[in-house]
């Protein structure tokens, strides 16, 4: 069995024909975005790795950010939390919006007569692996009949988890992040996997969270558990918690302060909305 579990959206545990792989791999796109997937070989720039998920502890664990798109499931799972938002509205989502500390990944915003009216910040992150998940793609493309280079093959190159280093690093950023929402009486929301949740509750102070979440609180984390499916895996939403930014300050035992216009970030919105950024119920 692989330890791919997932190359380029498709789900490498199903049956699957040789031709479909083939083009899978040539054309080289992301399902959950359309485009071509982002992650490429430093020593091969116009190659896409296309690998979304792996195996870890016989666990299925995401190590894409992009992976966690499927259906637009996160987002509409953040309609809640935009308390401004009415029936009626139209809901965009908009990516990479600069605010103090740095850009925020994704942006759902409500917006009325193509005014936006309220919105909230989405931060996605999955595992940071070490190594190289390179050979164990090429041994499931040579499984399936593919050419591919013996020495990729070959090679006795592992890859793990990073785990300590992955929680470390979202945990500073959304410390930078937090405290510019908070003074914008807005929700920041941290989409992660269940697993990813597990770990950082273990080496850091969560105590203080709460779960289920208050709506009031700033820094709202949603945890994804993956179910595997005969043709496919799902992502589904787990535990929810929430904090504020004296809690995020808490669990890393750190001190920042960030504050920002509410025009500022409506300009930003504002410029981006447009057609294309209209969230659209997916059917998948």
């Amino acid at each position: 069995m692989s330890k791919v579990n997932e190359l380029f959206g498709v789900a490498t545990h199903a049956a699957r024909t040789l031709p479909q792989w083939e083009q899978l791999v040539a054309g080289q796109q992301c399902s959950f975005t359309g485009k071509k997937c982002y992650k490429i070989r430093k020593s091969q720039p116009d190659v896409a790795i296309g690998t979304c998920m792996v195996s870890h502890s016989e666990d299925p664990i995401m190590i894409c950010p992009k992976r966690l798109l499927e259906a637009n499931r996160i987002f509409i799972d953040c309609i809640h939390l935009l308390t401004l938002h009415e029936p009626g509205n139209e809901l965009h989502v908009v990516s990479e919006i600069q605010i103090p500390g740095g850009s925020v990944d994704y942006f759902l915003a409500s917006a009325r007569n193509g005014k936006v009216v309220d919105f909230a910040g989405i931060e996605l992150q999955t595992l940071d692996t070490t190594g190289t998940v390179w050979p164990e793609r090429q041994r499931f493309l040579k499984s399936l009949g593919m050419a591919v280079d013996p020495k990729d093959v070959a090679s006795d190159k592992p890859f793990g988890m990073n785990w300590k280093m992955t929680a470390k690093t979202i945990l500073v950023q959304l410390h930078h992040k937090v405290e510019t929402f908070e003074a914008l009486n807005r929700r920041l929301v941290l989409v992660v996997q269940d697993r990813l949740v597990d770990y950082m509750s273990s080496e850091f102070n969560f105590g203080h969270l709460s779960n289920p979440p208050r709506l009031g609180d700033t820094l709202h984390m949603h945890g994804y558990h993956v179910d595997k499916g005969v043709e496919n895996y799902q992502i589904q939403l787990g535990d929810r918690y929430s904090t504020d930014a004296a809690g995020v300050s808490l669990a890393l035992e750190l001190n920042a302060s960030a504050n920002v216009p509410l025009v500022d970030i409506l300009k930003q919105l504002q410029a981006k909305v447009s057609p294309d950024t209209l969230l659209r119920l997916s059917m998948a």
